[in-house]
């Protein structure tokens, strides 16, 4: 086994020196220390302005009085109670978010993840918080290998201490987000969710923390909620990498 793995070593250090990573976000070689993104993408990462709304964090403006609707989440069901992201959907996040989707780089799921974490201890959640991924459709995941969301919960669980609970699945309709407007992606969700047999017990009287790549309009998250407000959970906050500001770009909530 020592020979093998010096083999090893040495051929994927050639590897490495003749093929050197590049960066996720904007493809440029990573220098040696750097992860899948580079110190300049980390930067360009963007967080967006304040003051913002106190449930779905979206930017108000100085000139918006905090009492008056928000209009991105006015319509939100009562069981979706509020909303954080990390960044705004554009470069390089843009990038990042759609490495993990469709390019096939599940590895970029622990950067992605420990940003998310960051949103998290403010909301002072309790020990009894359940991390639950949005699903996706069982075609889209069987030609991915694997679920982006579901990927996210993983190392979040680990870093937030919060147990994941996999309590929905995906059903019927379900076509791609991208190029629908607000109520029609709200009418392309609406019977896109079931419980997962058993998961009722789990999430009774429980705070679910609702995992997914990407916050759009909402439609998603809020198909997902109310499917969990009706097994019992008692609050349902959507946690996302990344959030599109107009109404539209990217698959996702």
């Amino acid at each position: 086994m020592g020979a093998v793995g010096s083999v090893r070593g040495a051929f994927d250090r050639m590897v490495h020196l003749l093929l050197p990573p590049a960066c996720h976000g904007c493809r440029s070689p990573l220098t040696p220390g750097q992860e899948q993104v580079c110190q300049q993408c980390r930067t360009l990462l963007r967080p967006g302005g304040h003051p913002r709304c106190s449930r779905c964090h979206a930017p108000r403006g100085t000139g918006v009085h905090p009492s008056r609707p928000c209009p991105e989440c006015v319509h939100w069901p009562s069981e979706l109670n509020r909303a954080r992201w990390s960044y705004v959907l554009a470069p390089p996040a843009d990038a990042l978010v759609h490495g993990l989707k469709y390019d096939g780089w599940p590895e970029l799921a622990g950067f992605m993840a420990h940003r998310m974490a960051r949103l998290v201890p403010p909301l002072k959640l309790p020990e009894e918080t359940r991390l639950v991924p949005v699903p996706t459709t069982p075609e889209r995941e069987r030609s991915r290998g694997y679920n982006q969301a579901h990927l996210l919960a993983w190392p979040l669980s680990r870093e937030l201490g919060f147990p994941l609970l996999p309590g929905l699945a995906r059903q019927g309709g379900g076509g791609t987000q991208v190029s629908l407007q607000r109520d029609e992606r709200r009418a392309n969700v609406e019977e896109a969710f079931r419980p997962v047999p058993g998961a009722s017990t789990s999430l009774k009287d429980r705070v679910v923390l609702l995992v997914d790549d990407v916050l759009t309009t909402g439609a998603t998250a809020s198909a997902a909620a109310r499917v969990l407000g009706a097994m019992g959970a008692s609050h349902v906050t959507l946690l996302a990498f990344a959030r599109t500001l107009d109404g539209s770009g990217a698959e996702g909530g």
